[in-house]
């Protein structure tokens, strides 16, 4: 007979493998996806990822002697520290896994991270968000300006892979067929990887017990909720820019499915938060439409050309892909340099306005119109992946 002691073994390497061992489900993620940016939510203001970058290309400029003002500490700005979370949360998942490797890519690459990066910097700053802030939230709150940059995303990266089938045509020999490489390493660290997964999550969980014993709750909570994204994403490989792209590339429409479950979970939630005022109905709708709509093509083409979005570009780069690493960079510098230029050349009030759907349509209109928007363009991913009309390879 098992012992207790035993049967714990055995239930608790079971719960390891199933949550470690292989992928999670795309739609499993985006439902788990949605809950934590609810919490989010509640706990402070609606996710978003861009800002943080911001605060990091802040105080490069700062240091640099570009900018006067000291920016706030990133350890206290509380998009940094959730985007510190999502990335520190990856990086203890791709050690849990086993996963984590340094990968090296051909010279054209990181050239394409560099550009790459530097778009989407330039365009989330002209849309009030990235992928996350400007899409994901800006939809699942009501924000008008949200539609436009999913328009703007869907255009962008259609030019973009374009751009990429061209390149595979006239530039393969640089590109090395763009495979990565794992840096080779004389030790074997598939043993050692989960202990230090093990004790950086623990890590995680004390910051949250430092915060607040500091009375920084808050800013702890906010660490806590984007280490449970990094997680959550590693895990499911969940991804905006695979929504995006694999409808003109493969015709695979499972990422599609995925956040929009994703948006339909969050949307449901937001408004439950925003039309019982739990938190004030506007709060968050900030995305000029003009902008929206400009910034979505921008990131788009940067997303493709990158290799990931904001938010992926986090916990890729922290599963060792070095050319993210350099589209990290490259948009934490772009955007707050975007930002300075709007603000010097007076180019705002061209943004277009904020819209709030409720606010033009009533609850009892805009509701029904997210779910169906959502449905449409599932049905639609459905319908090319069985008839491959989209797809341009």
């Amino acid at each position: 007979m098992h012992s207790f002691f035993t049967n714990t073994q055995d239930e608790l390497r079971a719960a390891y493998a199933l949550s470690f061992d292989r992928n999670w489900p795309g739609w499993l993620g985006g439902i788990l996806i949605a809950v934590i940016a609810l919490m989010i939510f509640i706990w402070n203001v609606p996710w978003g990822v861009a800002g943080g970058y911001q605060n990091w290309g802040d105080w490069a400029y700062y240091w640099m002697g570009a900018a006067e003002a000291r920016p706030e500490m990133p350890w206290i700005n509380t998009l940094s520290v959730s985007n510190l979370g999502i990335f520190f949360g990856a990086l203890a998942s791709a050690l849990l896994s086993r996963q984590f490797a340094f990968r090296r890519a051909p010279r054209i690459e990181y050239a394409k991270g560099l550009v790459g990066g530097c778009l989407m910097g330039a365009g989330a700053a002209l849309a009030a968000g990235c992928n996350v802030g400007g899409f994901y939230t800006a939809v699942g709150i009501f924000s008008i300006g949200g539609y436009a940059m999913m328009i703007g995303l869907g255009v962008g990266a259609f030019i973009g892979l374009h751009y990429l089938l061209w390149e595979m045509e006239h530039l393969a020999h640089l590109s090395g067929g763009g495979k990565t490489e794992n840096k080779p390493s004389k030790r074997d660290w598939s043993q050692i990887q989960p202990v230090m997964g093990v004790f950086l999550l623990g890590g995680g969980i004390a910051a949250f017990y430092f915060y607040s014993a500091f009375d920084l709750t808050k800013i702890g909570g906010l660490l806590f909720f984007g280490l449970l994204i990094g997680v959550v994403m590693h895990r499911s490989r969940f991804c905006f820019v695979r929504a995006f792209r694999e409808p003109f590339m493969t015709g695979d429409a499972d990422m599609v499915r995925a956040v929009a479950v994703s948006l339909i979970v969050f949307g449901f939630g937001a408004a439950v938060i925003k039309w019982n005022w739990i938190q004030p109905p506007e709060m968050g709708v900030f995305h000029p439409w003009i902008g929206s709509l400009a910034g979505g093509l921008l990131f788009g083409i940067g997303m493709l050309l990158a290799g990931g979005c904001a938010s992926s570009t986090l916990w890729r780069a922290a599963e060792g892909h070095s050319k993210l690493m350099i589209a990290m960079v490259a948009f934490a510098l772009s955007n707050p340099a975007t930002h300075m230029l709007i603000a010097a050349t007076g180019l705002k009030p061209y943004l277009g306005a904020k819209m709030f759907m409720p606010a033009i349509l009533t609850w009892h209109v805009a509701l029904p119109l997210f779910v169906a928007i959502l449905l449409l363009w599932v049905l639609v991913a459905g319908w090319n992946e069985k008839t491959e009309k989209l797809i341009i390879f």
